[in-house]
C-alpha cells in the first residue's frame, strides 16, 4: 500500500491529536478531582464541631455494658487487655490475639508486597473467627469479643510450636482455641475443644463464622481482581465463583473447605472432618474502583456436634501462596485453587500438571534466571509439537508450489467466486493437498497457548523474579508509564509486547508471502490486523508469557526460513503433486455432496443473470 505526504501527515496529525485528548481528558478530570476535594474540605470545615473522642469513649461504655451484660458465665472474660503472641517459623510469622484466641494477622517471610514488606494475609478488622456460645438463661455471645485466658508457647519434639487459648465459664464449661504451627508449613492446625456442649450450643450445633478480606498484592489492581475467586470444596468436588459484585453460595451437602484465592495467594478454612452445611456470600468492589480490596467474603459454616459431654472440632487454616505442588502435599483437593485451566478451557489443567509444571521444575534446577527457564521451556515445548509444525509448513509448501495454476484459474473466472472455488478445490483435490493443512496444527496449537496463559497468571514462582528490563516476570514489565490511560491498552507501555508483537507481525508477512493473494479483502488483512489486537490484549499479561510468545515467535521465524528453504524439497513436492494427479481419484460423499451444492448454487446464479438481462 503506498502513502503520499499528504496522507502521511494526516495520520500523524490524528495520532497527535488522539494522544492530546486523552491528555487533556485526564488534566481536566484531575482539576476536577481537585476543585471537589477543595469544596468537601470548605463544607466540613463550616460543619458545627462534635467532640468524636467523647462520642467514642460513649460508644465504648456502652458496647462494655452490652458485652458484660450477655457474657452471663463468661462475665470475666467480657473486659480486658489484647496481648499478643508471636510464632515465627522458616517461612511465616503468625501473630494470635488473646481478643477472640485467633490469628491477628500472618506474614510470609519468602514474599514481598506492593510495599515492598512481607506479604500480609488477614490482617485487617474485618477478619475474624467468629461463632455464638450460650452462656446463661436466653443469653448468647461471640466469642470474638472474649478475652481468652493463655497464649502461651509450647515448642514440641517434632519442632511444631503449640499455642493455646481457653474461656473458663460457670458450672465447667470451657471453650478451647489451639492452633499448631509446624516449620517450612503454611497450613496451621486448628482445634475448637468444648466442655459442656449441651450446655453452651443450641441443638449440638456449631455455627462458625469466617471472614476474610482479600486486600491487593499485586501491582495492577484490576487484573488481580480478575484472577482472584472464591474456591470450595463440597459433596467431594472443588469448584469456583468469580468474585464480581455481591453474591453468595449455599451449600446442603457436606464441605471439606472454602478459600480465598488471589492471584497468587490463598487463605482458606479447612474442616478435617467436614462441615455439614453452610454458606459462603462475598462483596467485591467495582471493577475500575481504587479501594484496594479485592473482596470480603463470610463462610457461614455449620457443624452437628455428637451428644456428648465434651467434643473436639479438627480445623486447619491456610495462609500462603498458590503454589501447586505446596497445596497438593496437603491433600483434601487444595492444589485446585490453583487456576491452571478453567472454563471451556479446563481440560488444559492436565496439559500444565502433566507437561508444563514438570518441565519447569526441571528447568529451574539448572538455573536461577527464570527469563532462561523460560526460553528452555519455550524450547522444550516447540520441540514437542515439532511434528505439527513441519506438517503446518509441509501443507505451505504445497500450497506454494500450486500457486502458479490458482492464478490461471483467477484469470480464467475473473469475479465469478463461484467457478473460481469449484475449480480451486477440484485443483486440490488432484494435487492431495489439503486446504485445511496449514490451519488445523494451528488450532491444535490452541490448547497450549491457553494452558501457558493459565500456567503464567498463576506461577508464582516467578514472582519478583527480574529480567532484563523487566522486575517482576510475574507481572506486566513498562518501560514507560504515560500520564493517562489509553481505552483497552492501559497506562504503560510493556516492550515484552511490543516483541510479542512485530515478530507475530514478521511471523504474518513472512506466511503471507507463502500462501496465494486472498480476494477476499478481510481474509487478506486479517493476518496483519491480528498483531495488531495483540498489542491492547498482551499489554497487561506477565511479562513472563509475553516473553515466552516472544522467543517462541522467534523460534517459527528461524523454522520456517530453514524449513523451506533448506529441507522441504519443492521439486519432490511438485513431483508429488503431479503424481498424484496422474491418479484416479474416487471423491468422497462429502465431497459429492459439496460439489452437487456448488453446481445448484452456479445455477442458480447463471438464471439469475439472465433473468437480469
Amino acid at each position: 500500500m503506498n502513502f503520499d505526504r499528504n496522507t502521511i501527515i494526516g495520520f500523524v496529525a490524528m495520532a497527535v491529536l488522539f494522544l492530546g485528548y486523552f491528555f487533556y481528558n485526564s488534566q481536566e478530570q484531575a482539576a476536577f478531582q481537585k476543585k471537589r476535594a477543595y469544596e468537601d474540605s470548605v463544607a466540613l470545615a463550616r460543619m458545627p464541631k462534635v467532640d468524636s473522642a467523647a462520642l467514642r469513649r460513649d460508644s465504648m461504655r456502652l458496647d462494655s455494658q452490652s458485652r458484660i451484660a450477655s457474657a452471663g458465665g463468661f462475665q470475666s472474660a467480657a473486659t480486658g487487655t489484647e496481648q499478643f503472641t508471636e510464632v515465627v517459623t522458616d517461612v511465616m510469622k503468625v501473630v494470635f490475639s488473646n481478643k477472640g484466641g485467633q490469628p491477628r494477622y500472618v506474614e510470609l517471610n519468602q514474599f514481598k508486597g506492593t510495599d515492598s514488606n512481607h506479604v500480609r494475609l488477614a490482617g485487617s478488622d474485618f477478619d475474624k473467627i467468629s461463632y455464638v456460645v450460650r452462656t446463661g438463661d436466653n443469653r448468647t455471645a461471640d466469642v470474638a469479643n472474649f478475652y481468652f485466658q493463655g497464649g502461651q508457647t509450647v515448642k514440641n519434639a517434632d519442632g511444631s510450636t503449640t499455642v493455646k487459648y481457653q474461656l473458663l465459664g460457670a458450672n465447667g464449661a470451657a471453650v478451647v482455641h489451639q492452633y499448631v504451627v509446624k516449620p517450612n508449613n503454611y497450613l496451621i492446625d486448628f482445634t475448637i475443644g468444648l466442655n459442656g456442649v449441651q450446655q453452651l450450643t443450641q441443638n449440638n450445633t456449631l455455627n462458625l463464622l469466617w471472614q476474610n478480606e482479600a486486600r491487593q498484592l499485586q501491582k495492577d489492581l484490576s487484573y488481580e481482581r480478575t484472577q482472584s475467586a472464591i474456591n470450595y470444596k463440597a459433596d467431594g468436588s472443588t469448584d469456583y465463583e468469580n468474585i464480581t459484585g455481591s453474591s453468595s453460595e449455599e451449600f446442603d451437602q457436606p464441605v471439606n473447605w472454602v478459600g480465598v484465592k488471589q492471584q497468587f495467594f490463598a487463605s482458606a478454612l479447612v474442616a478435617k472432618n467436614n462441615f455439614t452445611s453452610g454458606e459462603v456470600s462475598w462483596t467485591a468492589p467495582a471493577a475500575d474502583s481504587k479501594n484496594n480490596t479485592i473482596v470480603q467474603a463470610v463462610a457461614n459454616m455449620k457443624v452437628n456436634l455428637p451428644a456428648t459431654a465434651n467434643t473436639t472440632v479438627p480445623l486447619a487454616l491456610y495462609y500462603g501462596p498458590t503454589d501447586y505442588k505446596i497445596l497438593k502435599q496437603y491433600g483434601n483437593d487444595l492444589e485446585d485453587m490453583v487456576n491452571l485451566g478453567s472454563g471451556m478451557f479446563a481440560f488444559v489443567k492436565y496439559l500444565n500438571r502433566w507437561v508444563v509444571i514438570p518441565l519447569f521444575d526441571l528447568f529451574r534446577t539448572l538455573t536461577s534466571n527464570y527469563g532462561i527457564v523460560i526460553l528452555l521451556l519455550t524450547l522444550a515445548i516447540r520441540l514437542l509439537i515439532s511434528p505439527i509444525t513441519y506438517s503446518s509448513y509441509l501443507s505451505g509448501a504445497k500450497m506454494k508450489a500450486l500457486r502458479p495454476e490458482i492464478e490461471k484459474l483467477k484469470a480464467k473466472h475473473g469475479d465469478d467466486q463461484q467457478a473460481m472455488s469449484m475449480d480451486q478445490m477440484k485443483l486440490f483435490r488432484e494435487a492431495g493437498v489439503n486446504p485445511l493443512g496449514g490451519c488445523i496444527p494451528g488450532l491444535l496449537q490452541l490448547p497450549i497457548f491457553f494452558a501457558l496463559y493459565s500456567f503464567f497468571n498463576s506461577a508464582v514462582a516467578l514472582r519478583g523474579q527480574n529480567f532484563l528490563w523487566a522486575d517482576d516476570l510475574a507481572q506486566y514489565d513498562s518501560i514507560l508509564n504515560l500520564p493517562f490511560a489509553i481505552p483497552f491498552y492501559g497506562d504503560h507501555v510493556s516492550l515484552f509486547t511490543i516483541t510479542a508483537v512485530l515478530t507475530s507481525f514478521a511471523i504474518s508477512i513472512y506466511s503471507m508471502s507463502m500462501t496465494p493473494d486472498q480476494s477476499n479483502p478481510v481474509m487478506k488483512y486479517m493476518p496483519y490486523i491480528f498483531p495488531f489486537i495483540l498489542l491492547f490484549v498482551f499489554n497487561k499479561l506477565p511479562s513472563g508469557l509475553t516473553w515466552y510468545y516472544t522467543v517462541s515467535n522467534i523460534i517459527t521465524l528461524v523454522l520456517q526460513f530453514v524449513i523451506q528453504n533448506y529441507i522441504i524439497n519443492h521439486d519432490k513436492i511438485l513431483a508429488k503433486i503431479e503424481e498424484n494427479r496422474s491418479k484416479p481419484k474416487a471423491k468422497s460423499k462429502w465431497q459429492e455432496r459439496f460439489e452437487a451444492i456448488q453446481d445448484q448454487q452456479k445455477k442458480v446464479q447463471d438464471m439469475q443473470q439472465r433473468t437480469k438481462k
